[in-house]
């Protein structure tokens, strides 16, 4: 049977590996698991490699650097709503520019964490 990975908010069907979503099937045949060649390649090797392991389904490897740098990328974000949270407080009197600054602030926060999920990567690396 075929698991389809959905997002909770989009209910669109995403790649097995990448999480791009795909796009709507239309037509006989089954539905895309991936966006492309590649990603099957690289989701059939990370089985094997899972295999070999002996990991189950739900577990995951991870390079401590890769985990430590998405940690810090979450905190940044988490500091950017906080931060965007209370100027919002301040109450009506805002002007646009200032309301401007608080939401590029939250997008420039939000890119390095959600880029690869929304098919968007961050080029300042």
């Amino acid at each position: 049977m075929t698991k389809f990975v959905r997002d909770d908010t989009s209910g669109y069907p995403r790649c097995k590996w990448c999480r791009v979503v795909l796009p709507a099937h239309d037509g006989p045949g089954r539905p895309r698991r991936f966006c492309s060649q590649a990603c099957r390649q690289w989701d059939w090797v990370a089985r094997q490699r899972a295999d070999e392991l002996e990991l189950s389904e739900n577990e995951l490897v991870v390079a401590r650097d890769e985990l430590d740098q998405l940690k810090d990328q979450i905190y940044v974000l988490a500091c950017a709503v906080l931060d965007v949270q209370n100027d919002l407080a301040k109450g009506p009197r805002q002007t646009i520019d200032s309301l401007r600054e608080s939401i590029d602030w939250l997008i420039e926060a939000a890119i390095p964490v959600t880029g690869s999920m929304i098919g968007t990567r961050d080029t300042s690396q």
